[in-house]
């Protein structure tokens, strides 16, 4: 279950995924760089995003999408 408030570095990861296709979330950001594996698997820990697949070409890649807890941190009536 989600709980507690997201840190900066989450909320960035986590608001990309509002507008992609299913939620997927980004596993680089906007310069490139890889997303920390600490602030995806935190937020999977926190319930604002979850497993989605597994990656064959790169199996140590944690390919997650959106939760309805994640999408409810940007919900303006939240």
């Amino acid at each position: 279950m989600a709980q507690g408030k997201p840190s900066e570095a989450q909320l960035r990861y986590l608001r990309r995924g509002l507008r992609q296709p299913g939620g997927k979330l980004p596993l680089f950001d906007e310069h490139g760089q890889q997303i920390s594996t600490h602030t995806i698997e935190s937020c999977v820990k926190a319930g604002w995003a979850e497993p989605w697949f597994e990656n064959p070409i790169k199996p140590d890649w944690l390919v997650c999408k959106l939760t309805s807890s994640g999408r409810a941190l940007f919900d303006i009536r939240h």
